[in-house]
């Protein structure tokens, strides 16, 4: 079984996380901001991927840190529970339509982490979550799991729509990249003979 445990403490939160690659979506999700542990259920729902996030933060400042550390803890996660990544798929890819809204992500788990993000969002809260640290979520996120993520708002009205469908191309598309290729057997898929910086 791919699973990992993350523990992250630090002088402004405190967030374990646990995931497993092959479960089936449960999840568990407390991080004192409630639309983003809406869209971790979401990402778990919709991966597979078992999550369990329990994050507390220096909510009385801002939501900035633990929004960030959240992001670092679930990638950390991902990429430890992921080893040397050997019979992965590797690739992903995703269009996620919601109501009026179309958003495309598409990934690569290739320990080259970047983030390229065409996203906009027209009201800065949605629910107690600043809108503009959502793009930090998802920087922070695929820094940690050593990802190349681009995400790609195509249209879409609704602020809510938009942000939801970001997460559920992210996890359809991860959903996608971390299934084993029966044909690819233990080899990592890269002709370097690894998936590293």
């Amino acid at each position: 079984m791919r699973s990992a445990e993350i523990r992250r403490k630090t002088g402004e939160t405190d967030i374990e996380v646990r995931v497993n690659l092959d479960g089936t979506g449960v999840y568990s999700v407390s991080t004192g901001i409630g639309f983003l542990d809406h869209m971790l259920e979401q990402l778990s729902r919709h991966s597979l991927i078992d999550l369990e996030v329990k994050a507390v933060g220096d909510l009385h400042i801002d939501q900035h840190h633990t929004t960030e550390d959240t992001g670092i803890a679930v990638g950390e996660a991902i990429a430890k529970a992921l080893a040397d990544k050997r019979g992965i798929t590797r690739y992903g890819e995703a269009h996620a339509p919601m109501d009026e809204t179309l958003t495309r992500v598409a990934l690569d788990i290739s320990g080259r982490p970047w983030l390229v993000w065409k996203v906009e969002i027209g009201m800065p809260r949605l629910g107690e979550w600043d809108t503009e640290l959502i793009e930090h979520w998802f920087q922070s996120f695929a820094q940690s799991a050593g990802i190349t993520l681009h995400v790609e708002n195509l249209y879409g009205s609704n602020n809510h729509h938009i942000v939801e469908s970001c997460f559920k191309g992210l996890a359809r598309a991860l959903r996608q990249a971390v299934e084993l290729d029966p044909r690819k057997g233990d080899a990592i898929p890269s002709t370097k003979g690894t998936l590293g910086g």
